[in-house]
């Protein structure tokens, strides 16, 4: 059985987890429909949305169709939603479901053959008169293939992996040099270790993407355009809808490419085409297309005033678009959509460190509220969460939305000002310097512009980071959090006026005759201890008159952005120490004591979202010392992975 006829669904499996898990469950029990959540240990918080929950065996089992075809058929389960990634995007799941009559909501084994494979995908667009840019017509796992491209069609080139996805398996290569270990990096990243490569087109081009909706027998719709054009390492992190490009008529071809596309092959369910436009010239080429929800199909919803997930169960269940709750909606490109919204991605990750993971336990978070914005995350009060390397660093969406492009830039404004999150690193700051740019108030942001102007932003959101105390010093974020918006680490509760008399003296005094210290609290700034205190203090040495003093505490004997790291931290500045840059889970250790390597050997491995990154010595010489952290296990940036000394490797050799 290739395909299932439509048919009410009972019973739902979310084969998924995070943010989008409860938007899947929230809209399926609105439908009345029996839901079924997935989770693994230190991962539990969507499961709350479900009326049941399955433990897996491991993150993993995500991916595992096996696994997941046994839970359907032990739960009597007759629809799964895969989501957006794991297995969103498998024709195999939709075909193996489809063998014991399970639907798997979503386009079918035939659209995602045809549509989820990159190479296709293009030659449905050379089918359908699209503009496509220069590229191979065949995938490759070789070099020297991209090399002989390159020869042709000269530089910049796009190299990506034919079934990568979320930025992985892509490399935008300027020069020759770079290209051989480039391309061995997209090629790494591709499951298939296969990629193929095509003309890049960056100088002023957008990336705009539309939004399709199929019945399947080729009645086609689409739900206007998204703008996504500011991305880092080829992640999105900032969306809009409508696109910025004022100019209807140029956005017009572009949906209509897509339409005219979905129509050939008779898409079914919701799809995204992606494109590449000029505004200024009107040219546009086609990217590629996931079929498949969305990440940010949130700011679709908002200026569509649809549930399009809700649409989308509906379709699955024989549901025509009017009774999916589409009616209504325009259908010219040129007419614009009555809203403007924004997605902001909220992420564990470290801007200032090449956007490196932040492991470890929320400990307190705030978001904001008010018209026109809504929060799309898995936190949940009062419930404790973890961050780890197994899984996409998304922490929350914030969305904002409102009539004017005007209002609602200062509305996402408003909204990252109340946005904080604890106990692990965020790209909040970066963010709010984003929305504040002059370029992004005006709409004038490129596909390259984040990375044009990404030091100019670190640098404008390290003020960001430093906002005035929300709390104007009557409570500290701790407090205010235990009503109703947090889950605290802290250990101890501190309060102004609290005060300590402090004496230090050598053990080995016997006389305890030190003058005493005092210290007292002005204001609490921040209070997770023992992980982070901040605090305006009145210090008073011995015979003297009391000083003011900002104290900034971080513990420094278990990582703040870890979950529980009892391993040794490395020293940067001690030149025998390789020290982990990146927190992530630990592959596979390289090397043995007594080992002798040279500059650039590699030491170990460490995973970071599906990325494997190997740590190298920066110095020749002998490994004295590794770490005892074993495979598999989560480690924090900042952990020692190996000491590796110089002396002794001389001697040796």
């Amino acid at each position: 059985m290739a395909s299932i006829r439509p048919r009410p669904i009972k019973r739902l499996l979310v084969a998924n987890r995070g943010e989008i898990a409860v938007r899947i469950l929230s809209s399926a029990r609105e439908l009345d429909i029996e839901t079924f959540a997935l989770y693994t240990e230190n991962d539990i918080n969507h499961t709350f949305k479900a009326a049941h929950a399955i433990r897996l065996r491991s993150p993993a089992s995500y991916m595992e169709i096996d696994e997941l075809l046994d839970i359907v058929k032990q739960h009597n389960i007759d629809a799964v939603h895969p989501g957006y990634g794991f297995l969103s995007e498998s024709p195999e799941l939709a075909r193996r479901m489809a063998k014991i009559d399970v639907i798997v909501v979503g386009p079918g084994s035939d659209n995602l053959e045809r549509t989820g494979d990159k190479l296709r995908a293009r030659l449905l667009a050379v089918e359908c008169q699209v503009p496509v840019l220069p590229a191979l017509t065949e995938p490759t796992g070789r070099v020297d293939a991209i090399q002989l491209f390159v020869e042709k069609v000269g530089l910049p080139v796009m190299v990506k992996a034919v079934d990568g996805g979320g930025g992985r398996g892509i490399r935008l290569i300027h020069t020759l040099e770079d290209l051989p270990s480039l391309v061995e990096r997209a090629i790494a990243e591709s499951p298939s270790r296969m990629v193929f490569a095509e003309k890049a087109a960056i100088d002023g081009f957008r990336h705009v993407e539309v939004q399709i909706m199929g019945d399947g027998q080729g009645k086609i719709m689409h739900l206007w355009e998204r703008e996504c054009s500011i991305q880092r390492r080829y992640q999105k992190i900032v969306e809009l809808a409508p696109s910025t490009v004022i100019d209807r008529g140029v956005v017009k071809p572009v949906i209509e490419a897509a339409v005219r596309m979905a129509r050939k092959i008779k898409y079914t369910s919701l799809g995204t085409f992606e494109f590449l436009l000029h505004p200024r010239t009107a040219q546009f080429f086609f990217l590629e297309i996931n079929p498949r929800l969305q990440v940010e199909h949130t700011i679709t919803e908002a200026i569509c005033s649809v549930d399009i997930v809700k649409a989308q169960l509906r379709s699955a269940q024989g549901a025509s678009f009017d009774e999916a709750g589409l009616a209504g909606l325009p259908e010219d490109p040129l007419s614009p959509p009555p809203m403007h919204s924004i997605q902001l991605r909220i992420t564990a990750e470290d801007p200032e460190k090449t956007y490196s993971l932040s492991i470890g336990k929320i400990q307190s978070f705030r978001f904001p509220s008010g018209n026109g914005i809504r929060v799309d995350t898995a936190l949940i009060h009062g419930v404790p969460a973890v961050v780890s390397s197994d899984f996409d660093s998304v922490i929350a969406k914030v969305i904002v939305t409102a009539r004017t492009w005007q209002d609602v830039v200062s509305k996402a404004r408003r909204a990252l000002a109340d946005t904080s999150i604890v106990g692990i690193t965020t790209n909040i700051a970066l963010l709010r310097a984003i929305v504040d740019h002059a370029d992004f108030r005006t709409g004038m942001c490129d596909t390259q512009w984040l990375e044009a102007k990404h030091d100019e932003l670190l640098e404008q959101s390290r003020t960001h980071s430093q906002l005035p105390d929300p709390f104007h010093g009557l409570v500290s974020p701790q407090q205010s959090n235990e009503s109703n918006t947090a889950v605290s680490g802290a250990s101890l509760m501190f309060r102004k006026d609290d005060a300590w008399s402090i004496a230090l003296r050598p053990q080995s005094s016997a006389t305890p005759n030190t003058r005493p210290h005092h210290l007292q609290l002005a204001k609490v700034i921040q209070n997770d201890f023992p992980t982070n205190f901040a605090a305006d203090i009145m210090f008073t040495a011995p015979g003297s008159t009391p000083q003011a003093f900002r104290m900034d505490m971080q513990s420094t004997s278990t990582s703040a952005s870890a979950t529980s790291s009892q391993h040794r931290q490395g020293s940067r500045s001690d030149g025998s120490h390789v020290v982990l840059p990146i927190s992530g889970k630990l592959v596979e250790v390289l090397v043995d004591v007594g080992d002798v390597v040279k500059k650039d050997d590699a030491i170990c491995v460490v995973k970071q979202m599906k990325m494997e990154i190997e740590i190298r010595s920066h110095k020749a010489g002998l490994v004295t010392w590794l770490t005892e952290a074993e495979d598999d296990e989560d480690v924090a940036e900042g952990m020692l992975a190996a000491v590796v000394e110089d002396e002794k490797a001389q001697a040796k050799l």
